[in-house]
């Protein structure tokens, strides 16, 4: 069996990575992750519920329900969240910038 051998060019710096921090991207990527987050945490909510009652879902129900789940997640973003994507934003643009320090000669 062979050692494994990983490209150099995996490793590299992306040189196509943008120079200047793009606001609108950088809090669509901060509030993407705040509702993922959200999501995980609202599942254990749902995970007990029956859906077997008189005007359950059933199975149709069960099968659906991470999308309701994901999308009140992007609703309570949308209404201004919990504050995680100015926290993820913030460190973003430092990060970026911090990242923009050493690459300039």
């Amino acid at each position: 069996m062979s050692d494994l051998v990983v490209s150099p060019s995996l490793i590299a710096p992306n040189p196509t990575a943008p120079s200047t921090a793009d606001p609108r991207r950088i809090r669509e990527t901060a509030e993407r992750f705040e509702a993922s987050f959200l999501s995980q945490m609202l599942k254990p909510m749902f995970e007990g519920l029956q859906t077997d009652g008189l005007f359950g879902g059933g199975e149709a129900e069960a099968t659906w329900r991470s999308f309701l789940i994901d999308e009140m997640a992007k609703k309570t973003v949308q209404s201004g969240g919990v504050g995680l994507a100015d926290t993820v934003m913030a460190e973003m643009i430092r990060m970026q910038s911090q990242q923009s320090a050493r690459t300039i000669p």
